[in-house]
């Protein structure tokens, strides 16, 4: 088992065609069981034709039901990604990752907002990872996004981050380190985003395959204490927390749309004190967390 994916996902790429869709589609076909679980692209200009020798439909629904795909990728550009989440949503996908950045945050609480009166009214839950994130990858066995795969080791060690670069940074140090990842999850930095911390913790606290957690988060927002919080009544399994921003200045925002203090609460040093008061083992240097993990198991 892993979480969000495995080696029998199959998956569909919404915006394959343009030019960041088709270097990552590529990456990914490469790496692992890709080349069985990407079965489909969307561009409605050029349905009928193929691309790494991939069908390309015009709609979403119809890639879903001529391959039986569950979970999207998106690369589509800002202007069009939030109708490109919707339009996966409608399809009654179980997940859609959504890796560009930059959407426009009205964009985003429009889609939030549907996606929840979806459910309200009986309709499928779908997922969403995103946007603004690397993706997520399950080590030899798929990796949806963009990030390097050479890093990854298959291991029993969940990865959950807000930041990209900060994930690949945990992953190669564990990597290194001989311990190996379960999955690895890019939640994104956008303000608006679908999975929390919160969400993917509870699925590695119920993942048979995952022993242990490094939660990595940011200054700005509450996910990282509703996480820490949770965790502490429920969460049976060591983490080892990081939180980035600890020389950040209130009210400035940080590289990430969602990475600015608002409130006391939402400060890198807060963060880490209810993190550490929840029973995670936190530092305030990256460079130690893959140590930090050896340690504690």
């Amino acid at each position: 088992m892993s979480i969000l994916i495995n080696k029998d996902t199959k998956v569909i790429t919404q915006g394959i065609t343009g030019k960041t869709g088709q270097f990552h589609t590529e990456k990914c076909l490469e790496y692992a069981n890709g080349r069985n679980c990407f079965v489909a692209g969307v561009n409605p200009k050029k349905a009928g034709e193929k691309i790494f020798d991939i069908p390309i439909f015009a709609t979403v629904k119809e890639a879903k039901e001529a391959t039986g795909a569950t979970v999207s990728v998106i690369y589509v550009p800002p202007a069009g990604a939030a109708d490109a989440i919707w339009e996966a949503v409608e399809a009654d996908l179980d997940l859609v990752i959504c890796i560009t950045e930059g959407i426009p945050v009205r964009d985003m609480l429009i889609v939030r907002n549907k996606m929840k009166h979806k459910v309200a009214a009986g309709g499928k839950e779908t997922l969403l990872l995103g946007p603004n994130c690397p993706g997520v990858i399950t080590p030899d066995e798929l990796k949806i996004g963009i990030m390097p795969g050479h890093i990854h080791k298959k291991g029993r060690i969940g990865v959950v981050s807000r930041s990209g670069t900060l994930t690949y940074e945990a992953v190669a140090q564990l990597t290194e380190l001989g311990l190996g990842q379960s999955t690895a999850v890019g939640i994104g930095g956008d303000p608006i985003n679908g999975l929390k911390h919160l969400d993917v913790m509870k699925m590695f606290n119920d993942d048979p395959d995952t022993d242990a957690v490094i939660m990595i988060g940011e200054i700005g927002g509450t996910d990282e204490v509703d996480a820490a919080m949770w965790c502490k009544e429920h969460f049976k399994k060591p983490v080892v927390g990081f939180i980035a921003g600890v020389t950040a200045p209130p009210g400035k925002r940080m590289g990430h749309a969602g990475a600015i203090i608002s409130t006391g609460a939402e400060t890198a040093q807060a963060k880490l004190e209810i993190m550490e008061a929840c029973g995670f083992k936190v530092t305030r240097n990256p460079s130690e967390m893959g140590k930090l993990m050896k340690s504690l198991l």
